[in-house]
């Protein structure tokens, strides 16, 4: 969300916990919406690009094109 809304999720994509800007809350609703859903898709897919990676490493030395690696 430009810095300005962050989101913290778990491994499993739960929410822990989000974070606004104060200077957010004079602004207009819907942009306010949008940051938040901007916040929410990129922490999805951080925790994907991490579990793909930690996978990646755990099965890295399986050999045979693991398709995670």
């Amino acid at each position: 969300g430009a810095g300005m809304v962050k989101v913290t999720m778990n491994g499993r994509h739960d929410v822990k916990a989000v974070t606004i800007d104060d200077g957010l809350m004079r602004e207009d609703k819907s942009m306010l919406e949008d940051l938040l859903a901007a916040a929410i898709n990129d922490a999805v897919r951080r925790v994907e690009e991490s579990n793909k990676s930690a996978l990646g490493n755990m099965f890295g030395g399986l050999g045979g094109g693991f398709p995670f690696k």
